[in-house]
């Protein structure tokens, strides 16, 4: 992309794009309601708590498509969590139905243009990458017609026996430092080491599941892992920031492992919406981050469930 008025064009469709995700979650947390954390099982969603991923290939979705996706299943009442591109649903040898609105997702890349290219190759210096952002449109598979079957079923949720072994043995097999006890929950990056009251203390007890992914999601930022940047202070815009990655990565870690929580952090809708009005790509920042740190402690996740941890420690930390 050489021409400067087609470079110009991209910027400003790009622009366009950070801005109307952007606005559709500042709208939802202006309305009380923070669009991670929807009302999974109820009335309100036919769909099982899951990830959103690609019918067709099986990929999971990634970063903001994540919510974007889970937003339109909460809004439109899909039953599942798989999706297709129109392409996609002939190529299974069924269709879209007629009249369905699909949802548009983004895929975000960098490229080097050919005048870039040709800049380096003249100054011998190294050529500056340009990121991108484009957006095409997928649908549920709720609103096709004539796919296989296989395809078409919605994915049962996961058996709820298999949640508490599960994060117990990613929490041993990350080698996190993790304490149980207190009276509350944080992470401490100087120490590196995470500390969760007992779940008892939890009025209900699965939110103490989410609590302990939430201040995991913190840890994955420290030097020796993700290496992210958690300088700032309470209060500070850099300190929502890193606040909102944590939640998200907690919601997708959630989703992954099938456990359903309730509403939390109501009080950093604030903090969060000052920055997503300070910062149209915020969200999606926040989103990718969110998902590599997601992905991160996923990892740890053995194909079979292992004992209790002995990193578990009732009632304070690890002795060193």
């Amino acid at each position: 992309m050489s021409n400067p008025t087609a470079r110009a064009r991209a910027g400003q469709d790009r622009a366009t794009l950070y801005d109307e995700i952007t606005d559709k979650i500042i709208a939802e947390l202006e309305a009380g309601r923070v669009p991670w954390v929807q009302p999974w099982g109820t009335a309100a969603a036919k769909a099982p708590l899951a990830m959103p991923k690609n019918a067709l290939t099986n990929r999971q979705y990634s970063g903001v498509n994540i919510l974007i996706l889970w937003g339109a299943v909460i809004e439109r009442g899909f039953s599942g969590q798989s999706w297709l591109t129109f392409r996609q649903a002939l190529s299974l040898g069924g269709h879209v139905r007629k009249g369905e609105r699909g949802t548009p997702v983004v895929y975000a890349d960098r490229f080097v243009p050919n005048d870039e290219k040709q800049r380096a190759a003249e100054t011998g210096e190294e050529a500056q990458a340009v990121p991108f952002l484009k957006r095409f449109t997928v649908f549920n598979t709720d609103q096709c017609d004539e796919l296989p079957e296989v395809i078409a079923t919605a994915a049962p949720p996961p058996p709820p026996g298999l949640i508490e072994p599960t994060v117990e043995a990613l929490i041993k097999a990350s080698g996190i430092p993790f304490c149980i006890g207190g009276s509350r929950a944080f992470y401490a990056p100087a120490e590196d080491y995470v500390q969760v009251p007992p779940p008892q203390a939890y009025f209900e007890p699965i939110n103490w599941h989410r609590t302990a992914l939430h201040e995991l999601g913190h840890a994955t930022g420290h030097r020796s892992r993700l290496n992210r940047d958690q300088g700032g202070t309470y209060g500070s815009k850099k300190y929502a920031f890193e606040e909102l990655v944590a939640e998200l990565s907690a919601a997708f870690s959630c989703a992954s492992l099938g456990i359903v929580p309730t509403v939390r952090h109501a009080d950093y809708i604030g903090s969060w919406l000052e920055v997503l009005r300070e910062d149209n790509r915020a969200i999606v920042r926040a989103a990718s981050q969110a998902s590599k740190a997601a992905d991160y402690l996923l990892g740890f996740v053995p194909e079979s469930i292992v004992p209790a941890s002995p990193n578990l420690i009732v009632g304070g930390r690890e002795a060193a």
